[in-house]
């Protein structure tokens, strides 16, 4: 993911216990909304619609998307991404600041990293108190088998 020798910029944010992030050159916006329009008979990974200034995005839960325990979302917050031209809404526990990265301090995704998160992180930054994971926004809209988004369209 990184592509210059400076590094790369990622909008961090929070999801359970882990910090992720999302290189900027791939990030939209990021809403502070509450709602959202569920969808009857979905993937269970896909919380529902919003509406992106009258677009409709797909949004999905990050939290069940990683197969961190789920909770009741309080404050939705959306890291908005775009995928085939168009947005989807990535669910998140909290935003966090934009920070830089040097390339020399990525690493492959820890061994620890278990399940479908093993196969959406693609690197970490080590950071003075913890471990930043680098997430693959485009694989975790389409994920191994194809895009799930086709349920909704």
């Amino acid at each position: 993911m990184i592509n210059n020798d400076s590094g790369s910029e990622f909008c961090t944010c929070r999801v359970g216990p882990l910090l992720l992030g999302i290189e900027v050159s791939e990030v939209q916006e990021v809403l502070f909304q509450s709602d959202y329009t569920t969808i009857p008979r979905t993937d269970r990974r896909i919380a529902g619609l919003i509406n992106l200034r009258g677009q409709i995005a797909t949004a999905i839960d990050l939290r069940i998307r990683l197969g961190v325990e789920p909770t009741e979302h309080n404050e939705n917050v959306h890291i908005v991404v775009r995928h085939q031209g168009e947005p989807v809404s990535l669910m998140v526990d909290a935003i966090g600041d934009v920070i830089a990265v040097p390339k020399d301090a990525f690493e492959p995704p820890p061994e620890t990293l278990t399940g479908v998160a093993k196969e959406l992180i693609t690197g970490a930054y080590k950071l003075d108190n913890e471990l930043l994971l680098s997430l693959d926004a485009n694989r975790t809209i389409t994920g191994s088998a194809g895009s799930f988004l086709e349920t909704t369209r």
